[in-house]
Order: structure tokens, then sequence, then C-alpha cells
């Protein structure tokens, strides 16, 4: 009796760098678990193949023409069950940190031996993160960072009941960012900051974002 043969995970590359996705398809065309049903040179083909091939996982530069990020979101929005991993030469912390909210699985840099990348990507489909070692550990140590500052009161203690959210927004408005800025680093609206900014200021009492911002820097400050 012959076993059933299991399915092939589907993957798309999308890559400008004509080597680097040779370099891809030649990992994934020697294991037998994944099959390459799309290649692809920018962001406005990568969600054209993605919505038409529907892949298992999709492997993203993040620099490529029309942007890795808005790639991203896109496919994220309208194919929610595909893996989105990245695979870049940017170990930026911005980078990495926009990345994760879009919403991508897997945050993996072209310095890694390529023939690992089955193997990572075989664990995102199975629940499991792709990052290195490095990366997370910067992860840790920027929540680390910021939670003890986050715990301190602000004002008569309203400050506590500010949502996580809310809280990232206003460190983001102590950082001097404007209100799209915010909405691009968080992958919000505008109008979605603007909703925040201002029940941050209810709940601290002030009359403004200034003077929201300002208390904010004097209890961080102590």
């Amino acid at each position: 009796m012959t076993g059933t043969a299991k399915p092939f995970l589907r993957v798309l590359i999308a890559d400008d760098h004509v080597p680097t996705r040779a370099d891809i398809r030649r990992v994934f065309d020697n294991d037998e678990r994944f099959v390459v049903c799309a290649e692809v040179a920018d962001a406005p083909a990568a969600v054209k193949a993605a919505l038409r091939e529907k892949p298992d996982i999709c492997l993203l530069d993040l620099r490529m023409p029309g942007g890795g990020l808005a790639t991203v979101w896109e496919i994220t929005a309208r194919l929610p069950n595909a893996k989105i991993v990245v695979l870049t030469v940017s170990d930026d912390d911005a980078d990495l940190f926009t990345a994760l909210r879009a919403g991508v699985d897997g945050y993996l840099l072209k310095t890694m031996n390529l023939n690992r990348l089955p193997e990572a990507l075989t664990g995102v489909c199975s629940g499991e993160a792709a990052m290195p070692r490095t990366l997370v550990a910067r992860i840790l140590g920027h929540f680390r960072q910021r939670e003890p500052r986050w715990r301190k009161p602000l004002g008569d203690g309203s400050a506590q009941r500010l949502t996580s959210r809310e809280w990232e927004v206003l460190e983001l408005l102590a950082q001097g960012q404007s209100t799209a800025e915010i909405a691009e680093c968080l992958v919000i609206s505008s109008s979605a900051v603007r909703v925040h900014v201002a029940s941050v200021v209810h709940k601290l009492g002030v009359p403004d974002r200034a003077a929201a911002v300002e208390l904010f820097r004097q209890r961080s400050d102590t």
C-alpha cells in the first residue's frame, strides 16, 4: 500500500536582485518539501502573484522596488493565511520593528546560510518565528528598556489606565514624531493616532498633546 504524498509548501520569492533570487530558488529546488510557485522582482508583481497563486509562504525582500513593507501590508490584509517572511540586508531596528508591526512571521538576514532557509520556513508553517538570535535579543532588550518607564505614574496616576497603544503614541510624540510619522510607524491611520492622542490628553488631565509630552518627559527623567 502506498502512502499519501505530503503536499508541497508553495513559496513566492520577491527580490529585485537576480543572483539572490537564483540562489534562493536553487535551495528550494533541491528540497522536495517545497515548490516555488512564483518569482518576481518588485512589490506590485509580488502582490499580483500572491493573489493569483495563493502561496503558503511569501519570502520578501524589504527594499525591493515598490517597497517590501507595503507588500507585507497588502498581502497580510488580503491573504491572512499566508505566512510572510522578510529576507533582507537590513538589521536596522526601525525596519525590524516596523516589519513586526506589519505582521510578518519571520525576519531573516541575507547574511545567513541560505541552505538553512527550508528549515526556517518549515518552522514558520508550524507556528514558530524565524529570526536570528541576535535580533531576538535586541527585541527583548527593547522591551526591557521601555517597560520600567511605562510603569512610572504620570500626574495623579491616571496614566496607569493608558492602553499599550496609547503609551506607544505618547512615547513617539515625545520623540518629536508627527501624526503622519506615528501612523506609519505603528501601521495605523492618522485619524486613529489623533483618537489615541485625544484619549491620552483626557486621561492625563492636561490641556493638549504638548502638555502630555512635557509630563511624560518629566517623569521619564526622574
